[in-house]
């Protein structure tokens, strides 16, 4: 199948505002295909990637990563979501199989399904950084897009207008899914940013326009008409980049005891991704390694926490 998943970046003519969307469908459909997630699930996880995906393509520079943590007091527990700049996203849910009737409009209810009480956490991770910056908001509506925005203004200080939307087949598949991030900029006068709001009031759902067979383009140019720049545009998927190595560095991080316990009585263990599902076995002699390994380390870490301390004692006593 031809992608049709993409994001655009453009900013208005005048610098007034900074614009984004993203047709998502296919990325949407394939987290549900991983995750067996049900409608009302499907649209929260599939608001959240697609939220993830904008916040990341706008505020992340080369190989800095972000993760969104979403904490409701919904059925569908938590959501966790990893993004870069360069348009992947991956993520998970507490539970996946949530079906709720629909809300008072008719549509699914993602508020029921993430709950409206709860919190918004955004990580933004560059390489090498051991202090990464996390902002945390209390969710608003749980609708997720008036969480998005909510995050931007109180957190970051972005004033912005985030929709978010997915559309779900009644094979539980997804037909459309895609949103739109709106930053408003400095010098923007009262009355643009009023008639913006009023255009968004009057726009179509996101996923009303891709199924009318709408662009990233086309959902822009019906929001700010020809006075856009487009800057970029660039594929987004679903992604995840596991791996064994990693997953050897976890086992690593458990105490000496465990490990030694999973060799001793398990002789093997199974990791799972939570984000992809793919396993990976580790044999006993595999552990026994990593067991070797560690025990190596820490008696290495031991030596040079006893010489430094022989060290310091010198320095003192020459004192």
């Amino acid at each position: 199948m031809k992608t049709t998943d993409y994001l655009v970046k453009s900013i208005t003519k005048d610098g007034k505002f900074r614009a984004y969307a993203v047709n998502a469908t296919q990325l949407v459909e394939r987290a549900h295909e991983i995750h067996d997630t049900w409608s009302t699930a499907s649209a929260a996880l599939g608001r959240s990637l697609i939220g993830t995906l904008l916040l990341a393509s706008a505020g992340l520079e080369g190989d800095s990563v972000m993760k969104v943590q979403i904490q409701g007091n919904g059925p569908v527990g938590y959501i966790v979501v990893d993004g870069n700049a360069h348009g992947t996203v991956k993520g998970y849910m507490g539970n996946p199989h949530v079906n709720l009737p629909a809300n008072a409009k008719g549509k699914l209810d993602v508020a029921g399904a993430v709950g409206k009480q709860g919190t918004l956490s955004v990580t933004k991770m560059a390489p090498g950084d051991k202090t990464p910056y996390t902002g945390e908001v209390n969710l608003v509506s749980g609708e997720l897009g008036d969480d998005f925005t909510y995050y931007l203004a109180q957190s970051e200080q972005i004033p912005s207008a985030v929709g978010l939307s997915v559309f779900v087949d009644t094979d539980d598949s997804i037909e459309v899914a895609g949103g739109f991030m709106i930053q408003v900029l400095p010098g923007a006068a009262d009355e643009a940013i009023s008639k913006l709001e009023k255009t968004l009031k009057d726009l179509p759902l996101v996923s009303e326009m891709l199924r009318d067979g709408d662009t990233p383009e086309d959902i822009l140019k019906k929001i700010f008409g020809d006075d856009l720049k487009i800057l970029d545009q660039m594929p987004v998927r679903y992604e995840c980049d596991c791996s064994k190595q990693r997953f050897a560095h976890a086992l690593e991080s458990i105490s000496t005891k465990d490990l030694k316990k999973l060799i001793e009585e398990d002789h093997h263990a199974e990791t799972v991704c939570r984000f992809c599902g793919k396993k990976y076995e580790f044999s006993e002699e595999e552990l026994q390694l990593l067991y070797d390994k560690k025990v190596a380390d820490a008696e290495a870490d031991k030596e040079i926490a006893d010489q430094q301390g022989k060290d310091d004692q010198k320095s003192a006593d020459q004192k």
